[in-house]
């Protein structure tokens, strides 16, 4: 038996049409009350979207001996067919395969939620569909896994962490820097929370500029592909394989440029910014003000934090932070520091020691059976999200913005605040 409550369609659908759910905006108190279990202990996974980046999850999970895959999801039907081919493969030889059950295919995921013996689900969609289907999978009382960024505007992301608190799920953001790549990004991390540098003055994140508008032409779509429900809630364009390639590819697709679809500078922001709102402690805050470059430069905007820290959307890949005292840099591949002997000094057992975590996705796992909260929750990932939201709102914009980081709104801006929420198109609802 699941901890979850089955929702039938028809309820599924008439919650998916009520009102945004409107609990409390910080991380909630989760329940203590263990999660449900299948007969055999595992927890059952469910998978949305198993392009490059789900695969990767799917081929990751399957290797847990405490999980088990029993639903994938996805719009294009060689890459659910492909998936659910991996998962009885694997399952065939494990050693109990006996006790495995079936993996099962969908096109709509909302079937997928409707199964009462779905304990957690793992979504690696396009930007577009990440905050929709999380509150729904949130009402549905499954625990989640989403990809970064976390949302594809700044008020979707409040929504999750109202629908997370409410419905007492375990959420991890797929903002793996926190928990892997050597711990680099934890170190650093440490280093400048415990003043290495002395007081920070200027951050520099170095990733791809803002999104832009699609302007793809049309193609015809591909048979077994389900255009419609890929554009879901989002602006309707025509479908081009740039947006989704043909059947099971092996590259990341480039929709994550497109304003429609993805966020530009958002697709490795959510991973940088997000480093540097740990670093800084900012991790349920955010700047104060956004100020464009001048011109049509796709680099260079600055963000100001209330406490004067300045941080740029420029310079080289990863993280750079600049202090009285010294310089660190941090990227998947190399920590360094100006004086050399920052990085070489351990950190001390009385100094600020952050959350440590080695597996992002066993720390997901361990926090659904423990009922903790994991390394990066609902909250931390919407405000990453939002740093990113905030630049491709200040590049589209090109004026300097005020930002209420409490409100999560703009200041005395009407127009800059209709772009803090979006229409969702069609039969689409919160």
């Amino acid at each position: 038996m699941t901890r979850k409550t089955s929702i039938s369609r028809r309820r599924f659908v008439q919650a998916a049409l009520g009102a945004s759910l409107a609990g409390p905006s910080l991380i909630s108190s989760l329940s203590s009350a263990a999660p449900g279990r299948t007969a055999n202990g595992r927890i059952n996974l469910g998978f949305i979207g198993v392009g490059v980046m789900g695969r990767g999850h799917v081929h990751t999970f399957a290797n847990y001996p405490d999980v088990q895959i029993v639903a994938i999801s996805d719009v294009v039907a060689e890459r659910r067919q492909d998936g659910v081919k991996f998962v009885e493969g694997r399952n065939a030889r494990r050693k109990d395969k006996g006790t495995a059950p079936r993996c099962t295919e969908y096109k709509d995921f909302r079937a997928l939620l409707d199964r009462k013996d779905i304990d957690a689900v793992v979504f690696a969609t396009p930007d577009h569909w990440h905050a929709l289907a999380c509150v729904f999978a949130a009402r549905a009382g499954e625990d989640i896994y989403c990809e970064k960024p976390l949302t594809h505007a700044i008020a979707q992301g409040r929504r999750i962490v109202d629908a997370v608190n409410a419905h007492k799920v375990i959420f991890q953001t797929g903002s793996q820097q926190r928990s892997e790549f050597g711990g680099k990004f934890h170190y650093a991390a440490e280093l400048v929370r415990n003043g290495r540098i002395g007081k920070v003055k200027t951050v520099r994140i170095g990733v791809v500029g803002p999104a832009v508008p699609c302007d793809l032409p049309e193609q015809p779509i591909p048979p077994g592909t389900d255009w419609e429900m890929w554009v879901g809630p989002a602006v309707f364009r025509p479908y081009n394989e740039i947006l989704c390639p043909k059947g099971v590819h092996t590259h990341f697709p480039a929709w994550r440029s497109y304003r429609e679809y993805g966020g530009g500078l958002a697709d490795m922001g959510a991973h940088h910014f997000d480093i540097a709102q740990w670093a800084l402690g900012m991790d349920e805050s955010g700047p104060v003000k956004i100020d464009p470059p001048p011109g049509s430069e796709t680099t260079g905007l600055k963000y100001t934090y209330a406490n004067g820290i300045v941080m740029f959307h420029g310079g080289p890949s990863g993280c750079t932070f600049e202090g009285t005292e010294g310089t660190i840099y941090v990227d998947r591949d190399r920590l360094e520091s100006k004086p050399e002997d920052i990085v070489k000094r351990p950190i001390g057992g009385k100094d600020v020691h952050l959350y440590r975590a080695t597996d992002h996705h066993k720390n997901w796992i361990e926090c659904i059976r423990n009922r903790k909260q994991p390394i990066c929750p609902a909250e931390l990932g919407q405000r990453s999200a939002t740093i990113c939201h905030l630049g491709n709102i200040g590049y589209r914009l090109r004026r300097s913005l005020r930002w209420d980081p409490v409100e999560e709104r703009f200041i005395d801006d009407a127009e800059a605040n209709k772009l803090v929420d979006e229409e969702l198109r069609g039969p689409w609802k919160w």
